[in-house]
């Protein structure tokens, strides 16, 4: 096997497989801690904003690992000194939280306000420790909401305990679109939690954090008293190029085995120095982590300087990061490191006599590959975007809003109403077709023109299977 052919080899073993991590314990050479992030892991941000694929779970289950808050420690230094609690996630753990279906049943006869108040009991109770009625969730619930001056007592014993052992709690809390899939009930879940992580913010030793979907936190949830307190620590999880860029490296060097010597050798030769071994993880020098010359001739090397025979079709390092932007310009880890596998994977069937790892036409179809894996997501979150790109399959953009609206008037007579969905429907259907319009620009899946037609990023416009002039081909429907 050739040197190359062994690199191509080397990137798909060493590159997940596109999925949700599902609250799994990140592997620790995996995580990579972008500078926009750091503000996000500090115990005194509470509200953490991010798209699918940006980092909420992932840093969930990184915050509750123990090994891996110590690895976060050395950017976030109190974490190290900070015991986790999950308050809600994608993975169940039922004496922790009530998991999607037990929380539905309790919001029929509950407040989200005394349901997150049992969740915070349970935590306090293990802390100092307490005995509170635990059999049934629906008993803790009871409990909690009957007996205010009690937890109120176990808040303060508990942070009493922390400060004496000079140690912090934290309880994180993810995937709260699982509660519910009405979006009057998704506000006053989230609104109530908010005002539970409010109540304890007055006890230093004490913090929650509140992981959450940019459309959930574009509603009311923050119209209460003082609120105004937790938006101040707000922070959104994005990713610049150059981090993307840096995580693909973290993730290379790391990678097992043979593969690893061989893609550390690689940076090397690049680098000229060999990444560090710390905490038994392959750590990058600081000016692969910056946009800058090292950065970019490390992509240099895997995949050329042209997105063809000349600069005119582009710069690999620069067109792998844009064509996976979404409307808002914002390209996700998850999305990347997708196209990136996907394009080693068919450089080494249909180009193994090229003299680069990743063959341009390679990386075009690890874009095609990458959309499909985005839209499939967005199945799984959006069930209603599925139903609505259908109609659209085929059509070339950009194009005027009134085309759209035609396709989506003759498959849908009744309007947006008749849009089914088994999770949170469309936010402002009520508005017609130009709202469910603007819903779509603010996921990233439309962008409006300044001549006012409609486009479509290449990350969905291609899993879609919609048209552009000179664009990357939609995929073909089977």
């Amino acid at each position: 096997m050739s040197n190359v052919q062994f690199i191509r080899q080397a990137l798909v073993e060493a590159l997940p497989i596109a999925t949700s991590s599902y609250g799994e314990e990140p592997h620790p050479g995996h995580m990579y801690v972008p500078s926009a992030h750091v503000k996000a892991l500090r115990l005194e941000c509470n509200l953490v904003i991010g798209a699918r694929g940006v980092g909420k779970s992932f840093w969930t289950a990184a915050l509750h690992a123990r090994t891996l808050r110590a690895l976060l420690g050395q950017s976030v230094r109190e974490l190290e000194s900070t015991d986790v609690r999950i308050g809600f996630s994608v993975a169940p753990l039922l004496d922790a939280y009530p998991d999607s279906d037990v929380f539905r049943a309790l919001i029929k006869q509950h407040a989200a306000y005394d349901i997150w108040r049992a969740v915070i009991a349970r935590w306090l109770a293990e802390i100092i420790p307490a005995t509170l009625p635990r059999t049934t969730w629906e008993e803790t619930v009871g409990w909690a909401s009957d007996h205010p001056e009690a937890i109120a007592k176990m808040v303060q014993d508990a942070n009493m305990r922390l400060e004496a052992e000079q140690r912090y709690g934290l309880i994180v809390f993810d995937a709260l679109d699982r509660t519910s899939n009405d979006w009057r009930t998704m506000d006053a879940i989230v609104r109530d939690l908010l005002r539970v992580v409010l109540w304890l913010k007055s006890y230093a030793r004490l913090h929650a954090k509140v992981f959450l979907r940019e459309d959930q936190f574009d509603r009311t949830v923050t119209d209460f008293p003082d609120a105004s307190k937790l938006r101040a620590t707000m922070s959104e999880l994005t990713w610049a190029p150059h981090d993307l860029h840096g995580l693909l490296w973290q993730v290379l060097c790391n990678a097992p085995d043979k593969y690893g010597e061989m893609l550390r050798a690689v940076y090397s030769s690049v680098v000229g120095t060999s990444p560090l071994w710390h905490d038994n993880v392959w750590r990058l020098a600081e000016e692969v982590k910056r946009e800058g010359d090292k950065q970019r001739l490390l992509f240099e090397k895997l995949a050329g300087k042209w997105m063809g025979s000349d600069h005119r079709r582009g710069v690999p390092y620069v067109w792998s990061v844009s064509h996976l932007a979404d409307g808002r310009r914002r390209t996700s880890p998850r999305s990347f490191l997708a196209a990136i596998r996907a394009a080693a994977e068919d450089s080494r069937e249909r180009y193994p006599d090229y003299a680069y790892a990743l063959h341009y036409e390679s990386i075009k179809r690890g874009v095609q590959r990458a959309s499909q894996i985005r839209v499939d997501e967005l199945a799984e979150d959006y069930p209603w975007v599925t139903k609505l790109m259908a109609p659209l399959r085929g059509l070339t953009v950009p194009c005027p809003f009134s085309v759209i609206e035609g396709r989506w008037n003759e498959h849908f007579p009744q309007g947006p109403d008749e849009i089914t969905s088994t999770r949170l429907p469309p936010q402002h259907a009520e508005q017609g077709w130009k709202g469910v319009c603007n819903d779509l620009e603010r996921l990233g899946i439309f962008e409006q023109m300044h001549d006012m037609r409609i486009n479509m990023p290449d990350l969905y416009r291609v899993g879609f299977g919609l048209g552009r002039r000179g664009g990357v081909k939609p995929i073909r429907q089977p």
